[in-house]
């Protein structure tokens, strides 16, 4: 794992939605989890962790 996935995932866990953006850049991922994030900070967290994961 290199130094700059490790950054994304301590974004993941403080500010989930841009951490998607970085990893996906402004599409329907980032979409959902800004509404996940808005609406309950635990699931959008989930979902950031899950997107920067599995990149």
């Amino acid at each position: 794992m290199d130094s700059a996935k490790i950054v994304n995932i301590i974004i993941a866990l403080f500010l989930p939605p841009l951490a998607v953006f970085l990893a996906k850049g402004w599409g329907k991922e980032c979409i959902l989890d800004l509404i996940l994030t808005i609406l309950f900070f635990f699931p959008g967290m989930l979902y950031a962790l899950y997107v920067v994961l599995t990149d």
